[in-house]
């Protein structure tokens, strides 16, 4: 049975609707199931305890989202876009509660929270709409007595598994086109931030999803479920976003039966101020791109190359924004970074501070925790950074930005693509040649010119390189959903 505690009842303006999370563990997590706990990473406090579902929960689970796949597939798109819509409606009518509850297990400021919610009910908007424009296509036929048309089909159960760090937009970009599409869903979200997920799909029930379209498993370890989504036959279609090193291992897992997949996984972004750059607005953009959610973002910019001519003018810009960032609980209005989600990204950030300075790099500000509790970090500027050091070659996933001088605008270029990694760039250009060159020239899915903002429901968003396979949002989003089916039609 799942149990929601006093420390997130309290946050939280209509406790008794999101008390229904309790009956979205399904007739295999009852109350014998073994459980787990969420906790706060903000106070330590515990928010809840949930039922530890494994393979044998999740094959029963697949196994309601493949009898219940016919019936939604059979709906009329309008039909499908209503209920998508009504669950919009609902996402946002409840919007405070859901932010309180991603604030509350993930620590991200409650500003911050909002607009995720905002954003993952723009998924759902989106998609609605989508949901009545899958068409088709007719094609000249090679003699008078046939007919040649495409249509396009949903391609079934799908498995989807969402990271902690948007743990309410991750969901509503996924599983909203496989819903408009026709597909049913089987959600794994991660077990640090299960619970917002779960009161979404509260408000999904509300909105009139029939039984077995949208299905939940909460579970403390993925590897038990993340292989039976990836091996059992009545699953179609696995996404996930996380890790390049997980998504190597799921694809691995999906070879056997060459099930399709989008992956949006690791990155490394690189942040470029050339010289033409209107440095004020390169430093906004380059304190969206950092430290947005703490910097723990797969766009976040990991790098920042500043060209020589500016880069003192940059740093010291940049820095003093950045001292002036307030850390703390996010339920706090003051608060601009939150908590690490734990101790094992506390002591990755700690590790790559560590490094860098060994290895000659200065520290202009931050640079260690705050506090005897919780996971706090100080937002950190560094400089004398060289491409060898940890920060320069690995994903950070904190409040830690990395400072590097170059002077060939073309060097730069080769330098910021030198990476496994092709999820998003970012660079501040003023001169046009320059910006269409650049822009072509990095090999990355996503390139911000001039913005540190990107994510749009309207745009596509992924990787290339090992960042990912697939695009989630705008209309090609929807694409990964459907299989395209060849008729030719004789004898006519």
């Amino acid at each position: 049975m799942l149990t929601i505690t006093d420390a997130l009842k309290k946050h939280l303006k209509n406790p008794e609707l999101f008390a229904q999370l309790v009956t979205l563990a399904g007739p295999d997590a009852g109350e014998g199931s073994k459980r787990f706990a969420v906790h706060n990473p903000s106070t330590g406090d515990l928010l809840a305890h949930l039922p530890d579902m494994g393979a044998g929960e999740t094959a029963a689970t697949i196994n309601r989202a493949y009898a219940a796949q016919e019936l939604w597939a059979g709906l009329t798109a309008r039909a499908r876009s209503e209920i998508l819509w009504e669950w919009h409606r609902l996402i946002l009518e409840h919007g405070d509660d859901l932010a309180a509850i991603l604030t509350a297990e993930m620590g991200k400021p409650f500003v911050e929270a909002k607009s995720e919610i905002t954003h993952a009910a723009a998924y759902l908007q989106w998609y609605a709409e989508e949901a009545n424009r899958i068409y088709g296509e007719t094609i000249s036929a090679p003699s008078n007595d046939r007919r040649m048309l495409v249509i396009k089909q949903p391609i079934g159960v799908v498995g989807a598994i969402t990271p902690w760090n948007f743990p309410a937009s991750m969901v509503a970009r996924k599983i909203s086109p496989a819903l408009a599409a026709g597909c049913t869903v089987v959600l794994k979200p991660a077990e640090q931030t299960p619970l917002v997920a779960g009161a979404m799909f509260v408000l999904a029930q509300k909105a009139g999803f029939p039984d077995g379209v949208l299905n939940l498993i909460y579970a403390s370890e993925g590897d038990a479920v993340g292989r039976e989504l990836c091996t059992n036959p009545k699953v179609r279609k696995i996404s996930f976003t996380g890790s390049t090193e997980v998504g190597r291992l799921l694809m691995r897992q999906c070879s056997d039966q060459i099930k399709k997949v989008s992956f949006e996984l690791g990155g490394n972004a690189p942040f470029i101020v050339f010289d033409d750059a209107d440095i004020n607005a390169a430093v906004d953009g380059a304190i969206q791109a950092k430290f947005r959610n703490g910097g723990q973002t797969c766009v976040s910019a990991n790098r920042i190359y500043v060209q020589s001519s500016v880069h003192d003018q940059f740093s010291e810009k940049f820095t003093d924004r950045v001292r002036h960032l307030h850390v703390g609980d996010g339920f706090d209005p003051d608060v601009a970074i939150g908590p690490l989600i734990d101790t094992q990204a506390l002591a990755k950030i700690e590790a790559h501070v560590d490094d860098a300075v060994g290895k000659g790099a200065a520290i202009r500000c931050g640079g260690r925790r705050v506090g005897d509790s919780g996971t706090f970090f100080q937002p950190t500027v560094i400089t004398n950074v060289v491409s060898t050091m940890r920060l320069a070659q690995e994903e950070t996933f904190g409040p830690l930005a990395p400072i590097i001088c170059f002077d060939d605008p073309d060097q730069v270029v080769r330098e910021a693509n030198d990476t496994i990694y092709g999820l998003a760039a970012y660079f501040y250009a003023s001169n046009l040649k320059r910006v269409w060159k650049v822009a072509e020239a990095l090999e990355y899915g996503m390139v911000g010119i001039n913005t540190g903002r990107m994510s749009s429901e309207a745009a596509p968003f992924g990787g290339i390189k090992q960042s990912g396979i697939g695009r989630e949002g705008s209309r090609h989003g929807l694409e990964d959903y459907l299989e395209m089916k060849y008729l030719c039609m004789g004898g006519l």
